[in-house]
């Protein structure tokens, strides 16, 4: 596969809505190309290319060199996506079409202060759809509307093999999956899906009230839903490790964690700030997530731990074929020395729905999130099985807001505002509270663009600031405390659920109504 050819692909991706559409193409790709470019191709989609960090302060950085920096600069403010800026933008030259096998080994081994040199040098030779392949590669900024699950998906579907399979097995391999391609083509199982040392976790379905109505609430246990970070620690033949419920190894942010696990096995579980028997809320999580280092006053200041739900495999026998109950008790009885840093989410007792829609409505803590739903006999299924996992969230808090400034998409959004950042009042002030990016319908969407084009009050780069006229229903599904914030709260996943056109901006809410919200933390 060309880097052409890799571009075109992506273009074909990005302009096909149907899953199935691009499950074909994908599939497509796999027949037609060799290794390892095919192999290289699916790592790029699925985020596993481990390549030089290129940086978008970098590229501008390049592109102003080659093209007018101002004209660049109101490119950008009308384009939005920095990558297609630069492909249109920048200077033609000679045309070379290399291998996407060269393109990735250069920006995998090349020095840091060679980079420059070697990215101009490739923009020098390439035309503007190769560009933007080679800058979203570089940036590893692929969105094509692909995730790293519909693109094993195509791969199981090509391959002719159950999508569990191939995840069961994918943490073990890496680019470009020479094994991989040759166990489809009939060579032995990889070798390596023996060591796999991260399993694909067990997901929950959304449900409510009338949903569990047609279902015995005898045949389900019910725990607290909590708000942290789903995990999968693994111990095995002393290494431990720490991973994200995608499979990501988070063991260097959590070294405190990682040498809690004395065992030997695969747990399930949530990722947790503890201070005593005080779970700390998201915001306390988040400013020790993505880091290379903790520091010891980090680590006495956010103190982390587990609180564990299943068992995968316990010294070395795998459970998951076994009942959710039977697990349960597994568990219980292997972690109960790691007390209390790492313990056991308590079931709840409930002995209908209407008492656990009770209790859920009534959490002992502000951060809990809701309530999980298990069915008793139910085995460890990969992936998000309709039926044996629920989860029953709290209804989310809903204040009106003001939008006040709004930013370009990327991708297929780039031809519009579509990041709103919005405040409520604080008496004769607006200060912001949140910035959303989701929530609304695409027609909503035009009408916010439409709105903040023809509201524009001033400009900063890629920012408008927009008449304090348009308010917006937000939803969000917590709140923390933020001294990095004006406002000094922090919202959890907002989103703009409706357009309030009917109110005045006038009779948005006030900032007050979040502290009460705070105060009752």
């Amino acid at each position: 596969m060309s880097l052409a050819a890799f571009a075109s692909q992506l273009e074909r991706l990005a302009f096909t809505p149907q899953r199935l559409g691009k499950e074909r193409l994908l599939a497509r790709a796999f027949t037609e190309n060799p290794d390892p470019e095919r192999g290289l191709m699916l790592a790029a989609l699925t985020g596993d290319l481990k390549l030089r960090q290129v940086t978008p302060s970098l590229l501008r950085g390049l592109t102003e060199m080659r093209a007018d920096a101002q004209l660049f600069a109101y490119s950008y403010d009308f384009v939005g996506d920095l990558a297609e800026t630069i492909s249109l933008i920048w200077p033609e030259g000679s045309r070379s079409d290399p291998p996407l096998s060269e393109v990735v080994h250069e920006l995998a081994t090349t020095a840091k202060t060679r980079l420059p040199s070697l990215i101009t040098a490739r923009l020098d030779s390439l035309g503007p759809s190769e560009r933007y392949a080679y800058l979203k590669l570089a940036t590893g900024a692929l969105r094509v509307g692909v995730s790293a699950r519909l693109a094993r998906s195509a791969f199981a579907t090509w391959a002719n093999l159950p999508l569990t399979e191939v995840e069961e097995i994918w943490h073990a391999l890496s680019p470009p999956y020479l094994d991989l391609f040759a166990w489809v083509a009939g060579a032995p199982r990889p070798e390596a899906a023996t060591r796999a040392p991260f399993r694909p976790v067990m997901l929950s379905t959304a449900t409510d009230l009338d949903q569990l109505s047609a279902l015995n609430p005898a045949d389900y246990a019910a725990e607290w839903k909590w708000d942290g970070i789903r995990i999968q620690a693994v111990s095995d033949g002393g290494t431990r490790r720490l991973y994200s419920r995608t499979g990501e190894d988070i063991s260097a942010a959590f070294p405190d964690v990682v040498e809690l696990m004395a065992f030997d096995g695969t747990l399930d579980g949530e990722l947790l700030i503890r201070r005593g028997d005080e779970i700390a809320p998201f915001g306390d999580l988040q400013q020790r997530l993505n880091r290379k280092t903790v520091t010891p006053a980090m680590l006495r200041s956010h103190p982390a731990g587990l609180r564990l739900y299943d068992v995968l495999i316990w010294n070395g026998q795998d459970l998951r074929d076994q009942t959710y109950d039977a697990r349960r008790a597994v568990l219980a009885q292997a972690i109960a020395p790691l007390y209390p840093r790492i313990d056991l989410s308590p079931e709840l007792p409930f002995a209908t729905w209407d008492a656990l829609a009770d209790l859920r409505l009534n959490p002992p803590a502000t951060v809990i999130e809701g309530v999980m739903i298990k069915r008793r006999d139910s085995p460890y299924l990969a992936g998000r099985v309709k039926g044996p996992w629920f989860k029953w969230k709290r209804d989310p808090h809903l204040i009106d807001a003001v939008l006040m400034y709004a930013q370009r998409g990327h991708g297929k959004r780039s031809g519009y505002y579509s990041d709103f950042t919005f405040g409520v009042w604080n008496g004769d002030e607006l200060v912001p509270v949140g910035k959303a990016y989701f929530g609304f319908t695409d027609a909503e969407l035009k009408d916010l663009d439409r709105f903040v084009r023809n509201n524009t009050m001033e400009r900063f780069g890629s920012v408008r600031s927009v008449a304090r006229t348009k308010v917006v229903e937000v939803a969000f599904e917590g709140l923390n405390r933020s001294p990095r914030h004006k406002s000094g709260v922090a919202m959890r996943f907002p989103r703009i659920n409706r357009i309030r056109d009917d109110k005045p901006a006038a009779e948005a809410d006030h900032l007050s109504t979040l502290q009460a919200l705070l105060g009752s933390a």
